[in-house]
Parts: structure tokens; C-alpha cells; sequence
């Protein structure tokens, strides 16, 4: 163990100001009493000695020093402004800020280990600790992940700005809302700062939340070194090395950046979403390589700045995987419907060359023919061709598996890792990018809760299909189960062809969309006539983020349309889209079959 005391009186007074400043991690919690006691002048240490206690089933002295010098900070903090406090010998830290929860037993530190600090690990954390167990969550350096510092939570800030931009420059929109606007400018530099700083207030959101529930955050990447033991490290960092050992590991690393051959990244005029968050410059022109939902929203941020920008894309169609009407009228709206964007689709970007001149060469490719096509010179190139698995210095050789096609990590319907025979690991899970199932935080989320339903024994396999995903542009796409083309197609190869109905509402119609003079959306509904399944449904238009979980929550509850056809939507309001929707469906029968069919 090491000693509170011997912290205060062995590290001269830089090195513990260092630890104070650099070891906030791996948390070891005070009781409130004991915080107030460590603030009080008339009090010295000796009354703190409660603040740690330190659990006597944890083995590993790295999680003992991490949480001295956490716990060390903790105080410093607290008692900066006061005399200083006189060392008390005994008083030593504790592994786990859950003394009430004991870790399998004694055999391991943690119940549950989790690799990765993101959106899906932080999810099975949360509902780890709900059902009882000893959680430590490495990955103390990147709280928040790629969502929250580098991906869909700062975006969304940028978009806010360019949504407001986008209805500002539109002097027809304001003028039949009776509004004149004259000159309109913005700030580049405070754009993006509220997208850092908002970055920053969930990163902090997220420890928080992890802390006040008593999971340990570990600060460092971790290495897995077998089924039950992880090994900590920081590259550059002396100082943060050691060992965990748990009963379940959860890979929860995320992604990072797809980029395709023959294009390199410079992060000056060639780059990645992740440099583009931070919005340090405005280029003129601008091409944007990949019309996904990444492409798709940075060119509406983009275009909303002034910058003019030509989406590539390497399919025949801009926007692959939406809905065929949905895409055809996303086009029109969010590309035809502005003059600063246009587009070269079925080509690749074989070569991106930054030139002499300050700006960027691309040769196009044609998808079909393998010829050069056609060569563009613009300033800034943004690569925007999706993601890959981030399992570098993971360890995975160490746990015998062969990754999937892109680096994925092989795993079963309950999140389990499979070996390269096959076997499944009965106590490894992976989740979220890592396993490439469906690249979203929420999925991830989803994944990671199920995952800890299974550790505890209740199986719980994750629906892909009834997991919602939205496209934040103004207006938004979002859409949830299979596409009209998918459905018919399944129902061709199940012989229930004829049972496949379609249902569409404008939103054109709608009170709300009309008051705000939003009128352009859509909502395509595809169902099942006998039964009143919904099987997918694509939505575009104003708020359709929002409206989307309607449907995805139904769907997951098993809701068919012969109840949602009878629920109330306040009026006037967007929802009502879906009201009419769900009462437009061509059902067979005037009741749900399905009670009758299950007594007989």
C-alpha cells in the first residue's frame, strides 16, 4: 500500500503539484463529511484519514498508487487556500470508491474492465454499476471519446450555427415570415469555440458521472495481455504504467478515420473530419470526398460559411445507403437547391496533390472504366470516406483472433469476441466501431448495456435494425429498419411480396412546418399490411432527428400499426406527420389479428 503520508513528505513540491495536475483519473471518492473535513482549519489530516479506505480484495498496486496520487489531488485541491495539513500515516487509498462491492470475489480488481472512455463504454459502465458490479474504466485520457471531442457533439454546435446561418441568408424565407435582414456576419473563431467548448463541458459531464457513481477512471491506454488482465500505459508518459486484472473485459476503443490509397493526410490543406472540427480556417473552395452522413453534414456547414464545395463520390448516387426517395429529394433540397455546392459522382479520387500554388490537385478516376476522368484544382480537400476500428497497441495477437475485413474485431450476437477457430470468449467483449456492426454512439451505447446483461447472466441481443440514425442537415434525414428496395426484395425470398405496403405524408401539409415556413420534407413509411409491422421508416424534413424515435422505440416494443393509428399527437405539431402516416397505412385487417390468431 502506499501511504497518504508518505506522498506528502517523499515528492518535492513541484513533482506533487505535477501529480495533482496530471493524475485526476483514477478516482479515489470521499465521503462528503471527509471533504469538508480536509477544508476545515481547525481540523488536520488525521480527520481525513477517512477519505480512503482501502479495499483489501485489490491486488494490483498500479490501481493502489493511481488512486493515492488521485486522492493526493483531492486534497491539494481542497485545502489550497487553507494552512497546510499534518500528514496522518494510516490513512491509505482504496481501488474502488464501491466498498460495498466485492470484485468476483477477491480474485480480480474489477468486475468488469472496460477499454475506451467513449459514448459505448461509458453506456456499459453506467449500467454496469447499476447492477451491482466493480467497474474500472480505462481510458481517463480521452473521457468522452471520438463522439464527444471529435466527432457528432461538436458537429452538432457547428450546425447549430450554420442552421441559423442558412435561414438568415435566406431573404425570401425571412420576408415571408415578415422579417427584413440586411448584412450578416459571423465570427469564425467563436464558432468554433463554442464547439470546443462544448466539447469540453460533456467530456467533463461524462467523468462526472462516471466519478459520482464510483467507477474508477483510469487514466492511460490499455494493452491486453489475456482474457482476464489489461496492462496500462501512456506513450510519452513514464509515470503511468501497471497492471489491471478483471473478470470481463469490454473493448470499447471506437474508430478513427478512413482514408483511401493514394491520398495522404497533411492537416494543412488535406484532411479529416477531425481537423475540420476545429474550423481554424475558411477555405474558398473546398472538395469534399465521401457524400455520407459526415460529408453531407460539412457540406452543409461549409456552404452555410461561404465556401464553395463539390462533393465526390465513389458510387453511381450522392448519399448510398438512404432511401432512393429520400435521396432523390435530399438532393434537390440540400445540392441542386444551392448554388455553392455541385458534385462528380461514380469517381474515385485516385491522387490528391497539394500544389506549389496554395492549392489541391485531385484526379478523378471513373468508377466504371479505371480512366482519369477529369482533374480538379481547389484549396482544401476533406476526406470523408468513412471510419475505421482504432485497435492499435490493443494487444489483440494476445487473445488469438483474426479481425474481420477493415480491421473489425470478430464477435457474436451478444457482443462476444470469437477467436480465429471460432470459439467464443466467454468473458471478452467488444462494442461500439470497434466490432463494426452499426458505427454509431448510441449503437455502441446499446451494445454496451447488452453486453452487461449477458455478463450478468440475462441474455440480450442488440436489434440493429430498430436502432435510429439521423443525418443532422438542414432540413435533417433519419431513418430507422430496412429501405423500400431491402423490404421488397426480403419479402420476394419470404413469399409475402404482396403483404408490403408504402406509405407517404409531405410535409407540406403539416400546420407547424407551414407556420414555420419549413414546408420541404417527407416521411416514407414502409409496413406489412397483414400484420402492421413496420419494417423501416425514412423521414426527411424539419425536427425528423427527433420525430425518428417514434418509430424506432415502436418497433423495438413489438407496437404495431393497429395501435399507433389510434394514439393522439398534440396539434398543431411536427408529430403530426407521423399521425397521419400511421393513419394513412392500408392495413387488411380493421383490428390487430394478431390476439386472436395467438388464442386460437
Amino acid at each position: 500500500c502506499v501511504s497518504m503520508a508518505s506522498m506528502f513528505s517523499a515528492r518535492p513540491a513541484p513533482l506533487q503539484a505535477t501529480i495533482a495536475r496530471t493524475m485526476p483519473a483514477a478516482r479515489c471518492h470521499a465521503a462528503s463529511r471527509s471533504l469538508r473535513a480536509a477544508t476545515t482549519k481547525a481540523r488536520g489530516l488525521k480527520d481525513a484519514s477517512d477519505m480512503c479506505a482501502f479495499m483489501n480484495n485489490c491486488r494490483s498496486p498500479f490501481v493502489q498508487t493511481q488512486c493515492a496520487r488521485s486522492c493526493y489531488s483531492s486534497v491539494v485541491h481542497q485545502a489550497n487556500a487553507r494552512p497546510l495539513l499534518s500528514p496522518r500515516d494510516n490513512l491509505v487509498p482504496r481501488a474502488s470508491s464501491n466498498p460495498s462491492v466485492a470484485a468476483s470475489g477477491g480474485e480480480y480488481d474489477y468486475d468488469v474492465v472496460i477499454i475506451g472512455c467513449g459514448v459505448g463504454g461509458h453506456g456499459a459502465a453506467l449500467h454496469a454499476v447499476s447492477q451491482g458490479l466493480k467497474v474500472g474504466v480505462i481510458g481517463g485520457h480521452d473521457v468522452g471519446g471520438t463522439c464527444v471531442n471529435r466527432g457528432c457533439v461538436p458537429s452538432k454546435a457547428l450546425l447549430a450555427a450554420a442552421g441559423e446561418l442558412h435561414k438568415l441568408k435566406s431573404k425570401d424565407h425571412m420576408a415571408a415570415l415578415g422579417i427584413e435582414t440586411g448584412s450578416l456576419n459571423f465570427d469564425r473563431q467563436k464558432i468554433a469555440d463554442h464547439a470546443n467548448n462544448l466539447a469540453s463541458t460533456i467530456q467533463t459531464n461524462l467523468r462526472r458521472s462516471l466519478e459520482a457513481l464510483g467507477v474508477d477512471v483510469i487514466f492511460g491506454k490499455g494493452t491486453i495481455k489475456d482474457q482476464n488482465t489489461v496492462e496500462v500505459g501512456l506513450p510519452g508518459r513514464v509515470d503511468i504504467e501497471g497492471t489491471v486484472t478483471a473478470k470481463n473485459i469490454i473493448i470499447a476503443t471506437g474508430s478513427v478515420p478512413a482514408t483511401p490509397p493514394g491520398i495522404e493526410i497533411d492537416n494543412d490543406r488535406v484532411f479529416t473530419s477531425d481537423k475540420a472540427l476545429k474550423l481554424e480556417s475558411l477555405p474558398e473552395w473546398i472538395a469534399i470526398i465521401g457524400s455520407g452522413y459526415i460529408g453531407l453534414e460539412f457540406a452543409d456547414v461549409y456552404t452555410a460559411l461561404g465556401v464553395q464545395v463539390t462533393l465526390i463520390e465513389a458510387m453511381p448516387t450522392l448519399m448510398p445507403g438512404f432511401d432512393a426517395e429520400i435521396r432523390r429529394l435530399a438532393q434537390r433540397v440540400l445540392v441542386d437547391g444551392r448554388k455553392t455546392v455541385d458534385y462528380h459522382t461514380n469517381v474515385f479520387a485516385t491522387r490528391v496533390t497539394p500544389t506549389t500554388f496554395g492549392g489541391v490537385e485531385i484526379e478523378l478516376t471513373d468508377a466504371s472504366t479505371r480512366e482519369v476522368k477529369d482533374v480538379l484544382e481547389v484549396d482544401a480537400v476533406m476526406v470523408a470516406t468513412g471510419r475505421r476500428p482504432y485497435t492499435e497497441g490493443l494487444g489483440l495477437e494476445n487473445l488469438d483472433i483474426d479481425l474481420l475485413r477493415g480491421g473489425f474485431i470478430p464477435v457474436n450476437d451478444k457482443m462476444q469476441v470469437t477467436d480465429k477457430d471460432g470459439n467464443v470468449m466467454e468473458n471478452v467483449y467488444a462494442i461500439g466501431d470497434a466490432n463494426g456492426k452499426y458505427m454509431l454512439a448510441h449503437a455502441a451505447s446499446a451494445q454496451g448495456i447488452s453486453a452487461i446483461e449477458n455478463i450478468q447472466g440475462r441474455e440480450n441481443v442488440v436489434n440493429h435494425r430498430n436502432v435510429p440514425a439521423a443525418c443532422f442537415t438542414h432540413p435533417e434525414i433519419s431513418f430507422v429498419g430496412v429501405d423500400e428496395e431491402t423490404a421488397r426484395n426480403e419479402a420476394e425470398e419470404g413469399g409475402y411480396a404482396d403483404k408490403i405496403g408504402v406509405a407517404k405524408v409531405s410535409f407540406k401539409g403539416n400546420s407547424k412546418a407551414l407556420a414555420m415556413k419549413e414546408p420541404d420534407g417527407l416521411a416514407k413509411m414502409i409496413y406489412r399490411k397483414d400484420t402492421g409491422e413496420i419494417l423501416g421508416m425514412h423521414i426527411m424534413g424539419i425536427h425528423s432527428a427527433d420525430l425518428i424515435h417514434e418509430a424506432s422505440n415502436a418497433m423495438t416494443a413489438g407496437q404495431t400499426l393497429y395501435e399507433l393509428r389510434m394514439m393522439v399527437h398534440a396539434h398543431p405539431t411536427v408529430a403530426e406527420v407521423l399521425d397521419e402516416l400511421f393513419k394513412h397505412a392500408q392495413l387488411e385487417h380493421v383490428t390487430n389479428p394478431a390476439p386472436a390468431m395467438a388464442m386460437a
